[in-house]
């Protein structure tokens, strides 16, 4: 089904699937294309309000059976480590940050391979191919970096595909060495981002989507400075209990109401003499 506003992007729905996160619940999602001179502005828009990017594509879940998702950043300003916090930072002193343009590689997908197989061998990416994962990389028409993280032997530890915004940094999809446990290195790269937005001065780091009810995202609930986007409007998080509710079919707002609701910028071209 499709959905447009007037000299706007037109926006389209997925058929429903299996929730992911949610067991017994099915998903769709609202998307539009990002292409042209115009793709840049629409990325931070639309960051901004809940969606998120894969490839040439922006997204946001509207499910007819819940509204539990929730985009969810961390405020650079308010953030402040925990203790255990602190420790993984130790852990990874002896790990090198390099950011690059978006290119793929095979020791990118070598590790890629053995993250997914460690912790997501049922998941909708299990099965993608390394032409499949250099689209996911090299495929986008914003301002990307890859920012690897290699140890003292210049292996390749972990990475993230990052996307930088007017107001921040995004952080698309990140893998790691699932044999390095003790180091929290999902986390780590969750903090080394925090710095590298705080040194840019850059105010949020973009997460990803929360899930209340998920055991998956609660490792997001222990950041502070944690921001949600609550019936559309950033907000910090509080008692995560207080987001039960979103789960109830009634909380999912009508697709052409959710349309509607969009703020979009100038969606014309740069002026070029």
């Amino acid at each position: 089904m499709r959905h447009s506003l007037p000299l706007a992007p037109q926006f389209y729905v997925t058929a429903p699937q299996p929730c992911p996160y949610l067991e017994g619940r099915m998903e769709r999602k609202l998307f539009t294309s990002l292409q042209g001179d115009t793709a840049e502005k629409l990325n931070n828009s639309l960051s901004q309000q809940g969606f998120r990017r894969s490839q040439n594509v922006l997204y946001r879940p509207s499910c007819a059976d819940c509204a539990a998702c929730l985009s969810a950043r961390i405020d650079v300003s308010a953030f402040k480590p925990s203790r255990s916090q602190r420790r993984t930072m130790n852990r990874n002193l002896g790990l090198e940050r390099r950011a690059s343009s978006p290119w793929a590689t095979e020791e990118q997908y070598a590790l890629f391979r053995r993250y997914l197989d460690s912790r997501h061998a049922d998941g909708g990416m299990a099965d993608m191919d390394v032409f499949e994962f250099a689209a996911m990389i090299e495929e986008t028409p914003v301002r990307s970096r890859v920012v690897e993280y290699v140890d003292q032997d210049n292996q390749l530890a972990a990475a993230s595909l990052t996307d930088v915004l007017e107001d921040g940094v995004s952080m698309v999809y990140s893998f790691y060495d699932p044999t390095l446990e003790r180091n929290s290195l999902g986390t780590y790269l969750i903090l080394d981002h925090i710095e590298i937005a705080r040194a840019a001065g850059l105010p949020y780091v973009y997460l990803g989507y929360w899930v209340p009810g998920s055991p998956k995202m609660g490792y997001k609930c222990k950041f502070a400075g944690l921001e949600l986007y609550h019936r559309g409007k950033w907000e910090k998080m509080r008692d995560p209990h207080d987001y039960d509710s979103t789960t109830h079919p009634l909380k999912s707002d009508p697709i052409a109401e959710q349309v509607a609701n969009i703020t979009l910028p100038d969606s014309r071209p740069p002026y070029k003499p």
